[in-house]
């Protein structure tokens, strides 16, 4: 049988890409076809604006972090204490790799293993062997001779940065416009304006695409079923415990799971332009937390106490920052995705703390990383298999589509941003959808 996938024309045409997706359903193809993902590769995932990491993983200058982002090696390099660069993991010399570990300390420059060309901490090219030998060619006026390459723009904000690979696209700002808000909260938590990364992320390689992932994200009807023996069991430990503990921490993190349909149908949503959105407008599982009264005096002696208040306030489930990143504010959380094959997702997981924070603080957040995200835990453990076997049962013959119609209404399409009384409406997951069609170009 014929999928509307299998035709490349439709792969590569805006026609072909709007096929894909309806105003409340879409073809599995986003998923399972190889053709559609190496479009996204070559087009969304270098047009839109994508996480790279933050500049508290690089605190001394020579200090780099490498990724990979749409096939591009990249590097993140503290050039000088203020400042904090992105540069192509690439020697301008002949392509090979500059720097070949995850992170680590370039020192006063980088210089290229192979034929050891070196270059300043800005890129610009600083000595080559033999220079003699290349007086009267024409290096210095082609792109070997002018230094390393950058990607297409990039943007650190408020320490969190940001890469578009492509030299065309949105700007920044407009981009993202209000879903900032939430990392704008990330920062206001901290009482003098730092944070920091909480030690190395929890990193899982996940045998599916990763739009499963992340529309998982925004599901909130998920939750009552696929982590019921979660909360269960936590709800029956949690009746004979102490006060005081990291027990108590635990259960005050994972009893929230157990919550039933209309606590989520009321937390509210927004959707918001270029598939972000902002889930738990109202409140969230995280809303219920104990207050660290010592911290929050801090806070009110930076902020004032109403807006103190509410700093505190604003705790969504989770902020879609599209398509790289998911945010938290509390606990200071960041998802971050990685696309390995249509069929394979690297899922990085960061805790973040203010840089003098209290230890419970710090506690709480790197606590709920290890209980909800790391691989082994009641909870991810659960997501990952279903995410798994969504990608395996998508293979099935018969129906070719995923349904979205939860909360669906005519009036939603063609609104950029809207607000909306029920977290369970689809709307936020639909809304990812059309802006994968805006980045791949089949929007109408």
């Amino acid at each position: 049988m014929k999928r509307i996938g299998d035709n490349m024309t439709g792969h590569t045409s805006p026609e072909g890409f709007r096929h894909l997706v309806g105003p409340d359903r879409v073809h599995r193809d986003l998923y399972t076809d190889p053709g559609v993902y190496a479009v996204e590769q070559a087009r969304l995932w270098t047009h839109a604006w994508v996480y790279v990491g933050h500049e508290s993983q690089i605190p001394a200058v020579g200090d780099y972090y490498t990724t990979e982002i749409a096939g591009q090696s990249l590097i993140m390099l503290r050039k000088s204490p203020q400042e904090v660069t992105v540069l192509m993991n690439r020697c301008a010399h002949k392509g090979s790799q500059l720097v070949h570990e995850r992170e680590g300390n370039c020192g006063k420059m980088l210089r290229c293993p192979y034929h050891a060309w070196t270059y300043r901490l800005d890129g610009s090219l600083l000595s080559i062997p033999l220079k003699n030998d290349y007086e009267g060619t024409n290096l210095s006026s082609c792109p070997s001779g002018k230094g390393l390459s950058s990607p297409g723009a990039s943007m650190n904000y408020r320490g969190f940065v940001f890469v578009r690979i492509s030299e065309d696209g949105p700007d920044f700002t407009s981009y993202f416009g209000e879903a900032l808000a939430t990392l704008d909260n990330m920062v206001a938590r901290a009482p003098d304006g730092e944070l920091s990364v909480l030690g190395q992320p929890l990193r899982s390689r996940i045998d599916c695409n990763w739009k499963l992932y992340l529309e998982n994200v925004n599901d909130t009807v998920h939750p009552i079923s696929t982590h019921e023996s979660a909360a269960s069991a936590a709800k029956e430990v949690a009746q004979n415990l102490p006060e005081n503990g990291d027990t108590v921490l635990a259960m005050e993190q994972l009893l929230p799971f157990g919550a039933g349909y209309s606590f989520y149908s009321e937390m509210g949503a927004r959707v918001l332009p270029h598939g972000h959105s902002v889930l738990g407008t109202k409140f969230s599982i995280h809303t219920g937390y104990a207050p660290l009264q010592d911290y929050q005096m801090e806070l009110e002696a930076s902020h004032g106490q109403e807006a103190a208040q509410q700093i505190l306030q604003f705790s969504p489930q989770n902020t879609v920052l599209y398509p790289s990143l998911a945010a938290k504010a509390s606990p200071m959380i960041l998802r971050v995705l990685r696309p390995l094959a249509v069929d394979r997702t690297l899922v990085e997981i960061w805790a973040f703390a203010p840089k003098n924070a209290p230890a419970r603080l710090r506690q709480r957040a790197a606590s709920y990383a290890r209980l909800v995200f790391s691989p082994m835990s009641v909870v991810a453990h659960d997501d990952v298999h279903l995410f798994e076997s969504q990608q395996r049962g998508l293979l099935c013959s018969g129906n070719e589509w995923l349904s979205l119609h939860r909360g669906y209404q005519d009036s939603e399409i063609g609104q950029a941003s809207a607000s909306m009384d029920s977290g369970n409406n689809e709307w936020v997951i639909r809304n990812q959808h059309r802006g994968w069609l805006e980045l791949m170009g089949g929007a109408a």
